[in-house]
């Protein structure tokens, strides 16, 4: 079959630089789907993103779908022909809908009757006629929160569109997408290029791009090319660049024809606090820091311009000039907030309302001193190094410096602690309490800041949720996803054996203890508070599936984590990460011992007759309620030996629980299978004596409430 290559191009006005590479990616995928999904078989698959296009190209396209076999049910003999053996107009009917003679179909029978039936093969569709619907599916399919209209046009997009490339081998596709017809012209840089470029074939847009164009389309390319630039640069200044990520990624989305400059500040500057210079830099400015091999700061910065500029002096001489009063802003705010020190704003803090629900800053300190100061009792840590710090890890808010950069909020607050001489603890602890920021984030470091974070978050969590504003589908406008991540992070992997559930319930307290008297004091209604501690819990274990499932999908002792394997220990309500990673890996285990096949088929065996004996109680509530099984009613030899098997286990395993032992538990109870698979072969459970009935149920409620100390089994599957 014949194959050519596609080329899709989108001309835009400038994309929005920290969406452009998701929108890309988002674009070839719709497109691999489309084309998938209509049978049509091709090569590799590219995508191209710059600021003003996305594109994606694809090598060796069939021109046509595959032939489709049709099958088609028919009436049923009985309808079809009439008693003298004619044909009605149903049968004729449906022959004709076929486009076939009657003596065309053939009669097959099957369980519910005997029906004429069509086999046919269908001519596939040439790809030039599905290639419009496939791209706009794509198009309506891309992540865009806002679309926007322009000028007297219907169409919808992220920003306007100029131009649309559709191209199928030579041929363009005969279109008309986002109101903008199709052909084989696409512009280059803005400046260097102005004119349209025509393209003779999808394999030479790179290329026609590149050389007449001033745009390298590739954005991983471009990327490296930024890179190398700026790393060359910082080396001509005796120094190395600072090459975060996410800047590499946001100038990548900026410019089509990099070209790496490098300027200077004065420097008086490096005074400032590491920090602020990056700040200034990196979020402001865009630009490159440079440093010593010591990781000092030099006075240098590497830019990247969107142009090959005749006189590159004056673009650097431009950049340096913008970047100066900024850097005079930041020294300014530095001097002026040490004129007096933090603690002198905690005051200051009961007049700054950091939710008209929730209260002040001061409010919210209170709320997560009271947290804080519990989870390190907790953990056996002192407390007035935390006291202090919860007192004073807001202030810095109420500084001019993070008022002007809010993304230092924190640092700068050890940075002034530091400076007033607090404890050098208590000062890294402003720093480290809003740890980890983004997914991947370093930790906090030291055991003050660890246990501020984890407060400082769960008071996020407690008082949003206490006012209705939990997260929905995927706004989640107050960070509540970060924050439970960011809990679950600590928690797991500085292994804190904290309560974490006492944790959650003191949270919601606090909040909707302040709801209250906060609307006392200002003359309002009391407001009817939600008890959110479960729902809290809930939400803080989601974000755990995602940690396990998802994010950092893992073995944990002898293999994969599955949902069922979560959902069973998730089951028993662990009261913290920690607990519910040391029951998962004691499930893990458990589950490649020979007899764990045989238990967890017994467990959803029991599960069900539990549920359908007493559908109201929980297994739980069952096993506490009900009485254990009378020895004297034991009948067969078989429900004996479960009761003299369980005897000693009534002592054993809850103790094995109690010390964390989840595995030695697990292990004890494999012991189990012997007796339980005699149990389910030789006795009837639901007797007609009702006092049987009764005295069977308790030995297996006696059972299965041993097990689900650890997990619940009848949640595996087999």
């Amino acid at each position: 079959m014949e194959k050519r290559d596609l080329l899709v191009e989108i001309g835009t006005e400038e994309l929005p630089p920290k969406a452009l590479r998701s929108l890309e990616q988002a674009f070839a995928a719709a497109i691999d789907s489309g084309l998938a999904k209509a049978a049509l078989a091709h090569g590799t698959l590219q995508s191209f993103a710059t600021p003003r296009r996305l594109a994606v190209r694809v090598k060796r396209l069939a021109v046509r779908q595959p032939e489709q076999r049709v099958e088609r049910r028919g009436p049923p003999l009985s309808a079809a022909f009439d008693p003298s053996g004619a044909p009605t107009r149903a049968a004729q009917a449906f022959a004709a809908s076929c486009g076939v003679d009657l003596d065309s179909l053939e009669r097959r029978r099957e369980p519910k009757g005997e029906f004429l039936y069509y086999t046919g093969v269908k001519a596939g569709a040439a790809t030039a006629e599905l290639l419009p619907g496939i791209v706009q599916s794509a198009l309506e399919a891309l992540p865009i929160p806002r679309r926007m209209r322009w000028g007297t046009s219907e169409a919808q997009f992220v920003r306007p569109v100029h131009w649309v490339v559709l191209l199928f081998g030579r041929d363009v596709v005969p279109a008309t997408l986002l109101e903008t017809t199709a052909g084989n012209l696409t512009w280059g840089h803005r400046f260097h290029a102005p004119k349209p470029l025509r393209l003779a074939t999808p394999g030479a847009y790179e290329r026609t791009l590149a050389e007449r164009g001033h745009v390298v389309a590739d954005f991983g390319a471009r990327r490296e090319r930024i890179r190398a630039g700026v790393t060359a640069a910082a080396v001509e200044l005796g120094g190395r660049a600072v090459l975060s990520d996410a800047l590499l990624d946001e100038v990548t989305a900026l410019v089509e024809w990099p070209v790496a400059l490098a300027g200077r500040f004065e420097p008086r500057f490096l005074q400032l606090p590491r920090e602020v210079l990056i700040s200034t830099l990196e979020d402001h400015q865009r630009y490159f820091p440079v440093e010593r091999t010591d990781g000092t700061l030099l006075p240098y910065f590497v830019t990247v311009a969107n142009l090959d500029s005749r006189e590159p002096a004056k673009v650097i001489g431009g950049n340096e000039r913008v970047v100066r009063p900024r850097l005079a802003d930041a020294a300014f705010f530095w001097d002026q907030d040490r004129k007096s020190p933090l603690a002198a704003r905690i005051e200051a803090l009961d007049a700054v309302t950091f939710q008209v629900r929730l209260g002040s800053l001061a409010d919210r300190a209170r709320r997560i001193r009271a947290l804080a100061v519990q989870m390190a009792t907790g953990l056996d840590q002192p407390t007035a190094p935390l006291e202090r710090a919860a007192l004073l890890c807001k202030c810095d808010l109420l500084t001019a410096l993070v008022g002007e950069f809010p993304e230092l909020q924190g640092t700068m607050g050890a940075h002034y602690a530091a400076a007033d001489g607090e404890d050098r603890e208590v000062a890294a602890a402003l720093g480290e309490h809003y740890l980890p920021r983004a997914a991947g984030d370093a930790l906090p470091l030291t055991a003050t800041g660890t246990i501020l974070a984890v407060a400082d978050k769960l008071d996020t969590l407690a008082g949003i949720f206490a006012i209705g504003e939990k997260p929905t589908g995927t706004k989640d406008p107050f960070g509540l996803r970060r924050a439970a991540i960011g809990v679950v992070r600590i928690l797991l992997e500085k292994r804190l054996d904290v309560d974490l559930t006492g944790l959650l319930e003191q949270a919601a307290r606090l909040a909707r203890s302040d709801i209250e008297r906060i609307a006392v004091s200002a003359g309002r209604p009391v407001p009817a508070v939600p008890e959110t501690a479960g729902e809290l819990y809930d939400y803080v274990f989601e974000r755990l599936r995602t940690h396990y499932l998802e994010s950092a999908p893992r073995a944990i002792g002898s293999g994969a984590i599955t949902t069922e394997m979560f959902d069973a220990v998730l089951a028993t309500r662990p009261r913290s990460p920690l607990e519910f990673d040391a029951r998962l890996g004691a499930l893990s285990a458990f589950l490649a011992l020979p007899e764990a096949a045989s238990l967890t088929a017994a467990n959803k065996r029991v599960a069900n007759i539990l549920k359908k004996s007493e559908p109201a109680a929980g297994t739980h509530a069952i096993a506490a309620a009900q009485p254990p099984a009378n020895p004297v009613l034991l009948q067969e030899p078989a429900e004996r030996q479960l009761f003299e098997a369980l005897l000693p286990l009534r002592a054993t395993v809850p103790d094995a629980i109690t010390r964390g032992d989840y595995a030695g538990a697990l292990t004890e109870l494999a012991g189990l299978r012997q007796s339980i698979d005699a149990f389910f072969d030789t006795v009837m459970v639901m007797d007609k004596d009702p006092q049987l009935r009764e005295n069977r149920l308790a030995l297996l409620r006696e059972m299965r409430a041993l097990f689900a100390g650890v997990a619940d089994l009848s949640r595996l599957p087999g």
